[in-house]
């Protein structure tokens, strides 16, 4: 096979040096693409599959693609299925496609607990993980008139990554540590403060936050505002008057576990987990009473199987997660102690199943050289019985997990067309790159795609579903291994993609990162990093390249529908809305507003901070829609400082509507009451 192209190269150095010439971007009105139709002198693991694909308007006729003739005409050319090589399209500024209609895709998702239109009750706004809102007031032809209505400062200057809450006529807001939660007004000029709560964590949980001391996330449920503190407690606070209802430890804060994850809630349950992988702790979740904070279940990612409730009902898809204990075997005598497998992310939640997934972080040491196996059940998905806690299946989306890649992104729940069958799905994308669909009720890997740039795999195995490592790719003690991609925070951190019904697409915040790698052996000691990586991470484009990018993504097709890049990190929740928008920002504090369909620029404001947060909508008091967004870089956004531009830290709330006004009714009568 031969390309005659302008396609950038890739990521793929076999393919580069073999396969294309070439590399400038990009293509325009009248430019010929040019490809063979075999692939018959390729080897096949680094094999197109069958076909360059170029979406953007224009034809093909033998093998030669032709663009439509129209002025400036930016392309999306895409290699799909590519094994062992990955990387989709590159430096279009703005891209775009035909835009797609759910009519073409027929997904369609659950909006359980189906809270009202206007209000915002946990972190993602629904059971299904979407981000998606009713609300179309603001649409795409008049989202040009946004302004900024009011603005809120918590006064913690450490990475925002959660999502501000309304129910009713009120926001709440909980600040990363000491996680002091607030109650704001919405029913009156300012949104002026109800109440605040000061849980007062201990300050050793400080020293032993891996990587900021975060929170993702709090949830309303029953007339309670509940959060995970840092320091391992749950805290319950009454959602009108501010005190606490209750308040109940998970762990020991000295032993280097803490709690960053996003609480969330199913019927009369409260779903909590905890955060260490870095320092070996023992990775679970647990069930908590929603009235009482009382412990139902706890399941721990490694150990035996009564400790991991592993049972009768567990029935994995693929062979290698069946056997007794498998998550004691399948490590060296006794490391699993200290397995890691923490469960930092988010929850999903399937009514119909009564089933919830979430996943498992990086197993423990992150020195794979001392810990040969599999490492199960870090690094994966758990599916398991929201009343019992019971094990229903488990999928491992990286096996030893060599790089840090985690498990612990969220999961979608869509259903949708797969090879011409509706199936329930889980969607995930993967710090490894890989985009999976998976069937809800089984574990069964129904897809899993290249979505960004990496070279540690040459694919996937389609009998075991696991992926094929690159050799040369594979960290050695002390020994210095270059440009792996991604890094370890992966092209995709925690962030939470968001989905919108409307246009069939899932919008994503990516990174475009490599990094150099050198391993070093560790010893175990209690409430101290157990680490050993020692790495260097840099724009996969060079030095003054980009390090971010806002993709759409055509989850049925499996590929890239338009793309943004961007100078910083994206690393944050972005919104989909009814008004066939998306918002996003960037972690140099930009917020946008793009065609939901093409990814056109429509709007945008600098905000004073990185924007590393969950935006949401809601409908306020006075019936106007507002778009919420907390700006207070932090986390792993943290890696871009000493990058030229990148901003301070910062702890401001900004909410913004229409003309940037907030209840104007309100605000006339207290100003006539002065």
């Amino acid at each position: 096979m031969r390309l005659k192209t302008r396609i950038r190269g890739a990521e793929c150095p076999m393919l580069v040096r073999r396969r294309f010439s070439g590399a400038t971007w990009p293509l325009r009105a009248g430019d010929v693409l040019m490809f063979a139709a075999t692939t018959s002198t390729v080897p096949k693991a680094e094999s197109l599959s069958r076909q360059a694909e170029c979406r953007a308007g224009g034809s093909l006729s033998g093998n030669h693609w032709r663009l439509t003739p129209a002025p400036r005409m930016l392309a999306i050319c895409a290699l799909l299925t590519v094994q062992g090589c990955s990387k989709t399209a590159t430096h279009e500024a703005e891209s775009s496609r035909v835009a797609p209609t759910p009519a073409a895709y027929g997904i369609t998702y659950d909006p359980a607990p189906n809270s009202p239109p206007g209000e915002w009750t946990s972190p993602a706004r629904d059971y299904a993980n979407t981000h998606y809102s009713p609300l179309a007031q603001i649409d795409r032809g008049n989202v040009g008139r946004l302004r900024m209505a009011w603005t809120f400062s918590d006064g913690a200057l450490h990475g925002h990554e959660g999502a501000p809450l309304v129910v009713g006529d009120t926001m709440y807001m909980v600040a990363p540590y000491p996680n002091r939660a607030f109650a704001l007004d919405l029913s009156k000029p300012g949104a002026p403060i109800k109440w605040v709560f000061d849980p007062q964590p201990s300050p050793v949980a400080i020293g032993k936050a891996c990587c900021d001391p975060v929170l993702r996330g709090w949830v309303y449920s029953h007339g309670k505002l509940i959060y995970n503190l840092l320091d391992d407690h749950v805290v319950a606070v009454d959602a009108k008057t501010g005190k606490q209802v209750w308040r109940t430890k998970m762990a020991n804060v000295e032993d280097g576990i803490t709690m960053t994850m996003a609480a969330f809630a199913v019927k009369d349950k409260i779903y909590v987990g905890n955060s260490g992988g870095e320092l070996g702790v023992d990775g679970w979740v647990a069930a908590l009473d929603v009235e009482t904070g009382k412990e139902l279940w706890r399941a721990h990612s490694v150990g035996p199987d009564k400790d991991v409730k592993i049972g009768p009902r567990f029935k994995p898809f693929y062979p290698q997660y069946r056997g007794k204990d498998r998550g004691v075997k399948s490590w060296p005598p006794g490391m699993w102690k200290q397995g890691a497998g923490s469960v930092w992310g988010f929850i999903s939640y399937d009514p119909e199943l009564n089933l919830i997934f979430y996943g498992t972080s990086n197993p423990g040491p992150r020195v794979p050289a001392q810990r040969p196996g599999d490492n199960l059940w870090t690094s994966g998905v758990f599916a398991r019985d929201a009343d019992t806690g019971e094990a229903v299946w488990f999928y491992q989306y990286t096996p030893h997990d060599q790089w840090d890649y985690d498990g612990v992104n969220e999961q979608m729940l869509l259903n949708m067309p797969v090879n011409g069958r509706m199936r329930k799905t889980v969607v995930h994308f993967d710090r490894n790159t890989y985009a999976y669909v998976l069937d809800r009720a089984t574990g069964e890997v129904l897809k899993a795609d290249n979505f960004a740039l990496q070279n540690w795999s040459r694919g996937i195995d389609r009998r075991t579903m696991r992926p094929i490592v690159d050799p040369a790719k594979e960290p050695k003690p002390e020994i210095k291994v270059e440009r792996i991609c991604p890094p370890d925070v992966g092209q995709k951190d925690w962030q939470p993609p968001a989905f919108s019904p409307r246009s069939g697409l899932i919008y994503v915040g990516i990174f475009n990162l490599c990094m150099d790698l050198t391993d070093h052996k560790v010893a175990y000691i209690p409430g101290t990093p157990y680490d050993g990586m020692e790495t260097t991470r840099y724009s996969a484009d060079g030095a003054n390249g980009d390090w971010g990018a806002f993709l759409a993504w055509d989850p049925v097709h499996g590929r890239l529908a338009w793309k943004r890049t961007e100078k910083f990190m994206v690393l944050m929740g972005p919104l989909t809305t009814a008004g066939d928008l998306v918002f996003y920002g960037t972690t140099d504090g930009w917020l946008r507003a793009v065609d939901a369909y093409n990814g056109k620029l429509l709007w945008q404001q600098k905000l004073s901070s990185g924007i590393t947060g969950q935006i949401t909508s809601y409908l306020g008091p006075d019936g106007r829609q507002y778009i919420a967004v907390p700006s207070g870089a932090g986390g792993v956004a943290m890696l871009q400082t000493g990058r030229p531009g990148f901003p301070a830290r910062g702890s401001t709330l900004y909410v913004f509507s229409l003309d940037g006004i907030q209840g104007a009714a309100a605000a006339a009568r207290q100003g006539r009451a002065r």
